[in-house]
């Protein structure tokens, strides 16, 4: 049975304790919060504190609080050489305070409260300095059907990145779509069949291959009638560097100059 205390009460700390809370070999020994009501509804099921120097004794302390305040709040840890990790995609390991064994378990998917989540289809990322804490980390990960992958800081900070570009940044392009299409009076629903199968798409080829649209196609009558058709300047700028994005990505120009020689 490995015992764990979660440190904070955030998306990702709610999700955790609720995939540990369904593992046969994982115990929730404690959590903690520094606003005691954020967690209150959780009281009948495990013990809640709002105070570090009541935490008690446990195999491995979660630390699911924002980026910023890792270091910070690691060092107000009131003991010594017990391993600490962070969840966080960005944050350096060698940011948490070194009083303590430090390592990382990085689950890389976006956490909402209220939406459920498969964590068996979730990847688990973990890095630990002592090489000996690895072995726990990843059966941490399985214990809750996730599959753990040892990566490096560096590495881990790129995927977050990459994360930023697919997660991020398309959910802003799918709310300017739902915004287009409500100033029509267009329901947004009528996208979700396409959005499926674009997310299908890639698991099953490469992004490259995946790509269709006027830009690819060098449509240049369609990219003229849907600039005319967006509405906001913020809008149009985003069309037009995607669509120049596009063009370099499949040489969309120097095939069409070839084409003019020819």
């Amino acid at each position: 049975m490995i015992s764990v205390i979660l440190l904070g009460a955030g998306n990702v700390a709610t999700h955790l304790y609720k995939a540990f809370s369904n593992a046969d070999n994982v115990s929730v020994k404690q959590w903690y919060n520094r606003t005691r009501s954020s967690i209150s509804s959780f009281a009948n099921e495990v013990e809640i504190t709002d105070s570090l120097n009541e935490l008690k004794e446990a195999d491995l302390y979660i630390m699911a609080v924002s980026d910023d305040s890792i270091a910070e709040f690691s060092s107000a840890l009131p003991f010594t050489n017990r391993l600490v990790v962070h969840t966080s995609g960005s944050v350096a390991m060698h940011d948490i305070d070194k009083k303590n064994q430090i390592g990382v378990f990085y689950p890389l998917q976006s956490f909402t409260k209220g939406a459920e989540i498969n964590f068996s289809e979730v990847p688990i990322c973990v890095e630990v300095y002592e090489k000996e804490n690895l072995e726990l980390l990843r059966d941490l990960a399985r214990a809750v059907g996730c599959k753990p992958h040892k990566i490096t800081t560096e590495q881990r900070q790129t995927l977050h990145l990459a994360a930023v570009f697919v997660n991020n940044f398309t959910n802003q392009l799918y709310r300017i779509g739902h915004e287009i299409c409500e100033t029509k009076n267009i329901e947004f629903e009528i996208l979700h069949p396409l959005i499926e199968e674009t997310a299908k798409k890639v698991q099953q080829m490469s992004p490259f291959m995946a790509q269709t649209g006027p830009a690819k196609r060098n449509d240049k009558r369609t990219i003229k009638r849907q600039l005319k058709l967006i509405e906001k300047d913020e809008h149009e700028a985003i069309y037009k560097m995607l669509t120049s994005s596009i063009k370099k990505t499949h040489n969309v120009l120097s095939r069409s100059m070839k084409q003019v020689k020819r």
